[in-house]
């Protein structure tokens, strides 16, 4: 890494701390340790992927190096601070949090993308920022070198870092994340996600029947009592091998394990049928025998069109699963996210999380851009995405009445209603809403449900998953919608002024100590550029391998979003190595921006290093 002056690192500013037992920390706490902070908001699966890297981090460097999540909310629910406790317990989040809903610290770091990574070395200096994942490789090779270099300079302070555990809460389910009705008995299967495990409730929805699971983070096939899970989410009752209806087979999408898993509650027995347990990397296969090919974050399943659909928040997209060939495959989404409908090949989806099947339809919670999607098949009879409800992903709120002007936050489930119309997990305005096609109307059923992430039909009943209340909710359809006062929002991040005409775009990359870039097959860095409304770019779109990039901004276009997103791949520099291992560092960012006449000409963006022309996190 190239040198610079030291940069001092600003002071941490917000509202409250989580899981330091009462007690504000400060940077002068902190002193004399390795110090990684974490910028991330709980709605993005990405910065959930990073909470899951950084563990083993921190568990081998548990007396040197101190994790501080710094919690910067896109969403008005993320802002609420209940809403960050209870995340931090929901994704096992075992370090200090700061929950910072004003993004003061943010903006004293210059962050411009969940997630963020800033290290500070012992004495309180900034010595890198990363952006996105893959750079657990590279944080352990620098946490490394500080510790060795403050070791020997006296300036390194061993022992227990400041994280004080909460206290265990005794309810049967904690954080649930989805549910299916269970064939012949009527009874629920509920994926216990915080608890890494699968609970068979009565049909009442409250009475423990059993626990698949073991309860232990981890991934492994067998008996009920042994096996384990790593926060499953979506189920899905398989239908028969012969087609003639459900023969008892549970499918579970093992979120963390980025893993398909099979239960049998004849026999307890959990296997693994698809992901090769490792997550899904760009230029990895996407198709093939399922064993074999790594998947990302399925968060849901429904059965469509005779194969098993799954939700892959992961890298935003729609991938299938066939049991009877045991293969998978992409089936909808670039790996852009966002909203754009179309062929289904070249929709872009932003973390879908929620899938429900009826006739001829595949209804989509797409969380990230607060809509509603379908998936169905034109008049040529291909496959096209279409949006019933959302508009982007900055606008979102609780607005009823005609589709086109109505507005979600962040749902998580859809369920099929036997009218034709969808129920929606309107899971940060904590509502249940319905969607008719019939009238292109959204109502809203019911209110006052904690963090709603699906639900599951029981008769002439709806049963929703209340995920932050950590139990199953049990609503009779109404004949009449709720009555809601309409708020519209948009998130909270400030736009980039930026200067009319050119704009260059710098992406920062600087390949961590003891890796090189991986050229032997070509380039090893690729910049996607695009934007909303793509009327905003008059020039530079598009993708090409250079990490810089000078674009062109139309006239009459006031402001908009530049999506960004940058890969680049290094090795480890060992010459007596002829296989040295190769790590991927990825990033997308939707930055919103502003053109002014005193903007900037400039947008840097840091996805490893240090920004050369910048300060601190610039």
């Amino acid at each position: 890494m190239s040198r610079r002056p030291r940069v001092r690192a600003p002071e941490l500013q917000g509202r409250a701390w989580i899981n330091t037992g009462g007690k504000s920390l400060s940077l002068a706490d902190l002193r004399g340790k390795c110090c990684v902070l974490d910028f991330w908001t709980f709605c993005c699966i990405n910065c959930l992927h990073v909470l899951d890297e950084l563990r083993e981090l921190e568990e081998r460097h548990a007396d040197t190096l101190v994790i501080v999540g710094v919690h910067s909310p896109k969403f008005v629910h993320e802002a609420e601070h209940q809403a960050v406790v209870d995340a931090v317990e929901r994704y096992g989040v075992h370090h200090p949090v700061l929950d910072d809903p004003e993004l003061a610290t943010w903006k004293q770091y210059a962050v411009r993308a969940w997630p963020t990574l800033v290290v500070i070395d012992p004495e309180g200096y900034v010595v890198a920022q990363h952006a996105g994942e893959g750079h657990a490789h590279a944080l352990e090779t620098l946490v490394s070198e500080l510790e060795a270099a403050h070791a020997a300079k006296g300036t390194l302070r061993r022992g227990e870092g400041p994280y004080v555990p909460p206290e265990p809460e005794p309810t049967d389910l904690r954080f649930p994340g989805k549910a299916v009705r269970l064939p012949g008995s009527g009874h629920f299967l509920v994926s216990d996600t915080t608890r890494h495990q699968l609970v068979e409730l009565d049909a009442d929805g409250e009475t423990v029947v059993r626990r698949i699971g073991s309860g232990e983070r981890g991934l492994a096939d067998g008996p009920a009592e042994t096996a384990r899970f790593s926060e499953p989410q979506g189920l899905l009752v398989l239908p028969s091998a012969d087609g003639d209806g459900p023969d008892g087979l549970l499918l579970v999408a093992d979120t963390v394990n980025h893993a398909l898993r099979t239960y049998d509650p004849a026999t307890g027995g959990v296997a693994t049928v698809a992901g090769t347990g490792t997550q899904w990397w760009q230029g990895s296969p996407t198709d093939g025998a399922a064993r074999e090919v790594a998947l990302s974050s399925p968060w849901d399943l429904a059965w469509f069109e005779d194969r098993v659909w799954i939700a892959m928040a992961g890298v935003h997209q729609l991938w299938t699963y066939d049991p009877s060939e045991g293969t998978v495959g992409v089936a909808a989404g670039t790996t852009n996210e966002g909203l754009v409908d179309g062929p289904a090949r070249e929709a872009w989806f932003a973390q879908p999380s929620g899938l429900s099947a009826s006739d001829g339809q595949l209804w989509v919670a797409d969380s990230e851009t607060s809509a509603v999607r379908g998936v169905t098949r034109d008049e040529d009879g291909d496959l096209v995405v279409r949006t019933a409800v959302g508009t982007g992903l900055f606008d979102f709120g609780h607005r009823d009445g005609d589709a086109g002007q109505a507005l979600l936050q962040h749902p998580l489930g859809v369920t099929a209603l036997a009218d034709g119309s969808v129920a929606v997990a309107d899971t940060y305005n904590h509502a249940l809403r319905r969607y008719d096609p019939a009238t292109g109307a959204v109502t809203t059923l019911a209110t006052d449900l904690r963090e709603p992430s699906g639900a599951v039909l029981a008769g002439d009943d709806i049963v929703v998953v209340e995920s932050a209340r950590h139990r199953l909710t049990r609503l009779r359809l109404p004949e009449e919608a709720v009555r809601v006062d309409a708020v519209a929002h948009r998130t909270q991040r400030t736009a980039t002024e930026v200067a009319p005409g050119k704009l260059r775009l710098d992406v920062v990359f600087q390949a961590p100590a003891g890796q090189k870039l991986d050229e032997r097959y070509g380039p090893s860095t690729r910049l996607q550029v695009s934007a909303t409304p793509p009327e905003l770019l008059a020039g530079g779109g598009g993708t090409d391998t250079e990490l810089t990039r000078e674009v062109l901004l139309a006239d009459g276009v006031a402001e908009g979003v530049l999506h960004v997103s940058a890969t680049a791949a290094s090795c480890d520099d060992d010459p007596a190595n002829p296989y040295p291992a190769c790590h991927v560092h990825q990033q997308d960012w939707g930055v919103p921006v502003r053109v002014t006449d005193a903007g900037t000409s400039r947008l840097p963006l840091v996805l490893a290093g240090l920004d050369p022309q910048g300060g601190a996190g610039a």
